[in-house]
C-alpha cells in the first residue's frame, strides 16, 4: 500500500496546547517566535524538546542540542509520556488563524515509492527541487532518534472532493483523540480514529488515483508511473527520511531494512482543492552581500516594461517593480533564484526564504535585499510537476508560517 494506517503516540494527561508546536523550518530568521514558544511551554513536556528549530542550526552547541533530542525521546518512552492509538488512520481538522479550516489524514506512506530527484517517475514526487545539502543536518537528528514527528503534508489531487471531505459528516461517530487551539494565535486542532468502514473506503478511493490509466487520461498524458502524491510541504524533511531509509539498506542489508518501521514515514494527507489550502508565494531576503552591487547585477537581467516575469525588489526603504528580460526559467521565482544562486557562489551572502511581506519589509527597512514574489496557482501544481519535474525551490507556500502543520502525534522508528 502506497498510504497505510500506522499505530501513533500521543501524549496522555499533558496540555495540548504546550505540547504542539510549529514545523521546525518555520521563523528561521525570527528567533524571538521560538523564544516565546519557549518561555510558554516552561518545563511541561512538549514536542518542542524533540525537535531542532532550524533558526539553531548555525549556533554552536547543535551537536549537544541534537544529542539531548534523541535522549528527551528515549525518557519521554521510558516514562510513559505517551498513549499508543490502535493501527489506524486519523482524521485531522485545523481551523487556521484566519478561521478556514483545513481537512487532512494522518497516516504513513512507504518511502520506497517516493524519490526526491530531478525527473523522477515515482508515485510520490518532490513539487520543488531539492537541496541536497540541507539533507545532512536534518540526518544527525534522525540518525539516533527513536522517534519521528511529521510536519510533512502531501497533496492528492481530488478535484471531485470524494476522499477526505465525506469524513467531515462522520467525524461525530469517531473517537476523538484531540481537540485544543494552538499557541501564538495558530488556530485550533481536531483528531478523530477514522473507524474501520471509513478506512477501507479511503484504502479503495486511493487505489483509485493510483490506476495508471485513469492518471493517463485524466492529465493527458502517457506515462508508466502515475503521480499520486506530491510533497506540498516538508519536501526536506521526506527526503531526510529517505535518505535514513537508504542508509539502513546498506548498514542491515535491503531486506531486513525492507520489513523495518524506517520503511515509512508519517504524514498528513491533504487534497490539493481543499477550499482552505491557498497557495502563498515566498519571498526572499538576501543577507551579508554588497548591496548596491547586488541590486546592480539583478537590474542588469530586467527591464520596467511591467509585462513577464515581475517582481518587486525592497532595498533601502524603496520598492521597486522589475520584469525579468530574458527568463531562464519558465517561472519568475526561478528566474530570480537562480540569479541569486549564481551571486551567492560568487561574491557570498545568504538567501532566507519568508513568508509575508510585512516580514520582509521589516527586514529589509535598513539593510539588505528583498524580493517580492507573486503566488502560483495551485491548480497547475500536479501538470507542472508531470510534464516539467520539480519546481524551483522554495516556489510556493501552503498558507502563512502560522498555519504550518504543527507536531502533535509520533512514531516510533527504531
Amino acid at each position: 500500500m502506497l498510504f497505510n494506517k500506522s499505530e501513533m503516540l500521543l501524549p496522555k494527561g499533558t496540555d495540548m496546547s504546550k505540547w504542539s508546536v510549529v514545523a521546525c523550518d518555520q521563523y528561521t530568521s525570527e528567533p524571538e517566535y521560538w523564544k516565546k514558544a519557549e518561555k510558554i511551554i516552561g518545563n511541561e513536556v512538549s514536542a518542542y524538546n524533540l525537535i531542532l528549530p532550524e533558526v539553531y542550526l548555525e549556533e554552536n552547541g547543535v551537536e549537544s542540542r541534537i544529542e539531548k533530542i534523541n535522549q528527551t525521546m528515549k525518557e519521554y518512552l521510558l516514562n510513559g509520556v505517551f498513549k499508543t492509538t490502535p493501527e489506524c488512520y486519523i482524521y485531522v481538522e485545523r481551523t487556521l488563524n484566519n478561521g478556514a479550516v483545513r481537512k487532512g489524514i494522518m497516516g504513513c506512506v512507504d518511502l520506497e515509492e517516493y524519490d526526491y530527484n530531478a525527473g523522477s517517475k515515482s508515485k510520490i514526487r518532490a513539487t520543488e527541487k531539492t537541496v541536497v545539502e540541507r539533507i545532512p543536518p536534518r540526518l544527525k537528528v534522525r540518525q539516533n532518534a527513536v522517534l519521528e514527528l511529521p510536519h510533512v503534508m502531501l497533496l492528492l489531487d481530488d478535484g471531485k472532493k470524494d476522499i477526505i471531505e465525506p469524513l467531515a459528516d462522520l467525524k461525530d461517530n469517531f473517537e476523538k483523540v484531540y481537540d485544543f487551539d494552538l499557541m501564538l494565535e495558530s488556530g485550533h486542532l481536531e483528531g478523530y480514529i477514522i473507524d474501520g468502514k471509513a478506512s477501507a473506503e479511503i484504502d479503495e478511493k486511493l487505489k483509485a488515483l493510483a490506476d495508471v490509466d485513469e492518471f493517463n487520461s485524466k492529465y493527458g498524458v502517457s506515462e508508466s508511473s502515475p503521480l499520486v502524491f506530491a510533497v506540498g510541504d516538508g519536501n526536506h524533511s521526506l527526503a531526510t527520511a529517505k535518505e535514513f531509509y537508504n542508509n539502513l539498506k546498506n548498514e542491515i542489508g535491503e531486506q531486513e531494512a525492507k520489513n523495518s518501521a524506517a520503511r515509512y514515514a508519517l504524514v498528513e494527507l491533504v487534497n490539493l482543492h481543499d477550499d482552505s489550502l491557498v497557495f502563498e508565494a515566498i519571498h526572499r531576503v538576501v543577507f551579508d552581500v554588497d548591496e548596491a552591487d547586488f541590486v546592480n547585477g539583478l537590474k542588469s537581467i530586467c527591464n520596467e516594461s511591467g509585462t513577464g516575469q515581475t517582481f518587486t525588489l525592497l532595498c533601502n526603504g524603496k520598492e521597486e517593480k522589475l520584469t525579468v528580460s530574458n527568463p531562464d526559467s519558465n517561472i519568475t521565482v526561478g528566474s530570480v533564484q537562480n540569479y541569486i544562486d549564481r551571486y551567492i557562489a560568487e561574491n557570498g551572502g545568504r538567501v532566507d526564504y519568508i513568508h509575508g511581506e510585512d516580514v520582509v519589509r521589516e527586514l529589509t527597512g535598513t539593510e539588505n535585499v528583498g524580493i517580492l514574489l507573486d503566488a502560483m496557482d495551485k491548480r497547475d501544481l500536479f501538470k507542472t510537476v508531470i510534464l516539467d519535474g520539480a519546481l524551483p525551490r522554495k516556489t510556493f507556500s501552503m498558507g502563512d508560517a502560522c498555519d504550518k502543520r504543527f507536531y502533535t502525534e509520533a512514531r516510533i522508528i527504531k
